[in-house]
């Protein structure tokens, strides 16, 4: 069971400024990490659960943009909110566009920085939620059988029963008992919904043969 309790990551060089958004934190039950360099933050695992990053943008060694490349090139989705006292508008351009949550100036007030980490917090609640869908979705799709792939295949290119059972060379009625039973290990309840599944999980009709 995976933990679904809020954790918010601090990295900041400055040892007083991250303890005082662990108080903040832990004034609304949020519990938090800290680290004082991205390099830190790197080597460490972060508990499975939706959490929300507070960076600073200027550091020694890699900064909080950095950072945030890093976290994009691994394909890793958290949510970032950028904190500076030297920002400048270029460098709040840069973060927002590449998805940040957040560029607050020091000094700010704490309720800019708590409304910020509830969005960060929702966003990566529903990213989770989204990722755990698909991958039910995946294991549905992974019970099929050859044939039942096969089958789905070319139902969700339109084709008839009849047209299908002439192509792969079985009866009608044996196509129609495949095709109830596909539907049926994959809890699709119609032709509609069965396609918005495969296309969800982006499978060509190669990649529904080979699940």
């Amino acid at each position: 069971m995976r933990d679904n309790s809020p954790s918010v990551v601090i990295v900041d060089d400055d040892a007083e400024f991250r303890d005082s958004v662990g108080r903040l934190m832990r004034s609304v039950g949020v519990d938090t990490q800290q680290f004082p360099s991205v390099t830190d933050f790197l080597k460490a695992e972060l508990p499975d659960r939706p959490t929300c990053l507070v960076v600073d943008v200027r550091m020694p060694g890699p900064s909080g943009l950095d950072l945030q490349r890093a976290l994009s090139a691994a394909k890793r989705e958290l949510p970032i909110i950028f904190v500076t006292a030297h920002g400048d508008i270029p460098m709040s351009v840069e973060a927002m566009k590449a998805g940040a949550i957040e560029f607050l100036t020091k000094p700010f007030r704490d309720q800019d920085l708590l409304d910020a980490i509830e969005a960060g917090l929702a966003r990566d609640h529903a990213r989770r939620e989204s990722a755990e869908a698909d991958e039910e979705l995946r294991k549905r799709f992974d019970s099929l059988s050859p044939r039942e792939r096969e089958i789905m295949v070319q139902v969700t290119a339109g084709q008839l029963n009849k047209q299908i059972a002439y192509s792969i060379g079985i009866t009608e009625s044996t196509v129609k008992v495949h095709r109830a039973n596909l539907m049926r290990k994959v809890k699709a309840r119609s032709l509609p919904e069965l396609s918005r599944m495969v296309d969800r999980l982006g499978l060509t009709p190669e990649q529904q043969q080979d699940a």
